[in-house]
């Protein structure tokens, strides 16, 4: 056995001796005989962003293996809305890739997400995991490189007030206990996550803090690995259930609502994403952001206003999408600026060898330089739809390759200032802006739809369900009805307060 499978939190790694891309159905029933599994749990994204669950009972492992090899039917009506009665059954298929223990089940149990499947035995076209798969290819397919991402998961957690050592309003950033409440609930949910296949990067507190109503409100963050994309997915709807199951166990409050207060931090879903070829990035050349890189960019600035359909959701998320905070409104980028669209992180690419200098006793590696380098989407908030968001990004970056201008766009999307300051008001200005409700996404995404659609990645279907979605809402003045009218936004902020 060697040491990473050694030392894997995730069971399943350590007893079958394989990583999760490699599990078959044969390891998965071994591993119901060997720990004497009781229920099996298909787990399945609906409309609404939510896991839904189908258990059965394990009476022998010949029903187990049934289960496994066949998968079961559902009332696909029910999940989405766009999905006609008369012909709405369909089939779950579990994917083995995806099997994790169950970490709530009082009964041994393991848990598995699934794939949809049409009547006729073939994936449901407009299925957010298929889309997401099919925008994967697509890209693969036009670049040569396989797209990664990972996933900020920011949420509220909320409890009854606690006066003992009071942090200071909206600066909770990275505080550590007693001055957070939640330090033990985070690490609890992070562990949790790991052992059920989470790529987990770290966790922290985030700024967001305050007292309502003798409730304390406390921002949390978990941010992840970048990983291949759909399973980046995967594990973000995997942790955000987990998340709120340990919450509900513990008597807690949680929200991912991208809104939930004026005047406070919003919970954001930002995407950092990278594009590798034979293992390897290509996001830095000789040092610097390579034109591959550009190129995906250029592809985010072309289709920045249509994917708020997919990653900001209902009317609350433009709430947080306003000026003069650190979410973004403006369609640009920029290198370490929190005030642009997409930022380009730190990467490791300064070249001196901060670890010998920290640690003297530590022998010196001369020049470092590490590919570790991400672009990040800050646009989406925790009302975001995974499977589309990321399958929205991976059509996006494949637009920039088949920009002729894709460089130029670029170039001329690029700010080095906070353009908030008002003395950059000026440039602010040049810059096209986000939409500011969900009227306007949906006009966005029914102009740009054809991006999305192209080879096959988005079904007309699924494209038509978000925009009357996004129009059934009838938000196109939002920001000034609830200046008006100041109680509508408590009002939103409650019907969709557990959203995603």
């Amino acid at each position: 056995m060697n040491s990473s499978i050694k030392h894997n939190i995730n069971p399943l790694v350590r007893h079958l001796n394989k990583f999760p891309a490699d599990f078959t159905k044969r390891d998965i029933l071994q591993y119901i005989a060997d720990k004497e599994i009781r229920l099996i749990n298909f787990r399945y994204v609906a409309a609404d962003g939510r896991l839904k669950t189908l258990n059965f009972p394990v009476t022998s492992l010949e029903y187990a293996d049934s289960i496994l090899s066949y998968g079961e039917r559902v009332d696909g009506s029910s999940l989405f809305p766009y999905i006609e009665a008369g012909s709405s059954d369909l089939y779950v298929i579990p994917k083995f890739s995806t099997a994790f223990e169950d970490p709530f089940s009082e009964i041994p149990a393991i848990g598995l997400l699934c794939a949809y499947f049409t009547k006729d035995g073939v994936p449901l076209e407009s299925s957010p995991e298929y889309t997401l798969h099919k925008a994967a290819l697509s890209f693969t397919k036009t670049t040569g490189f396989t797209f990664e991402a990972m996933g900020e998961l920011e949420f509220y957690i909320s409890d009854q007030a606690d006066t003992l050592f009071p942090t200071p309003n909206q600066r909770g950033y990275h505080e550590s206990e007693p001055f957070t409440k939640f330090e033990h609930f985070r690490t609890e949910a992070m562990n949790l996550i790991a052992r059920a296949g989470g790529h987990i990067k770290y966790g922290h507190s985030e700024v967001g803090n305050f007292t309502q109503d003798n409730r304390i409100y406390e921002q949390n963050e978990i941010e992840f690995l970048v990983s291949p994309v759909e399973s980046a997915a995967n594990q973000l709807v995997i942790a955000k259930w987990i998340i709120r199951t340990l919450a509900y166990k513990y008597g807690l409050d949680v929200t991912f609502a991208p809104k939930i207060t004026v005047g406070k931090a919003g919970s954001g879903l930002h995407f950092h994403t990278r594009m590798v070829k034979e293992g390897s990035s290509v996001m830095i050349e000789n040092g610097k952001l390579s034109a591959n890189a550009k190129k995906a960019i250029a592809g985010y600035m072309k289709c920045a206003s249509s994917l708020t359909a997919f990653g900001n959701t209902n009317p609350t998320s433009y709430f947080r999408l306003v000026p003069h905070q650190e979410a973004p409104t403006s369609i640009c980028w920029g290198d370490r600026n929190r005030s642009v669209l997409v930022r380009v992180p730190l990467g490791w690419t300064g070249g001196h060898d901060m670890l010998s200098i920290a640690n003297p006793l530590e022998k010196e590696r001369g020049q470092i330089t590490v590919d570790k380098q991400t672009v990040e989407m800050r646009s989406p908030d925790g009302s975001a739809d995974i499977y589309m968001m990321l399958a929205g990004l991976v059509v996006a970056a494949r637009t920039g390759f088949e920009l002729n201008d894709a460089l130029e766009i670029a170039e001329r999307c690029y700010v080095d200032v906070n353009i908030h300051d008002k003395k950059h008001e000026e440039r602010l200005n040049a810059l096209e802006q986000l939409p500011a409700s969900c009227w306007e996404s949906a006009e966005q995404l029914e102009k740009n739809r054809n991006i999305y659609e192209k080879d096959g990645v988005f079904s007309p279907a699924l494209i038509d369900g978000v925009i009357s979605k996004l129009r059934s809402y009838k938000d196109k003045e939002i920001r000034e009805e609830t200046v008006k009218n100041p109680s509508m936004m408590k009002e939103l902020v409650e019907q969709h307060y557990h959203c995603g």
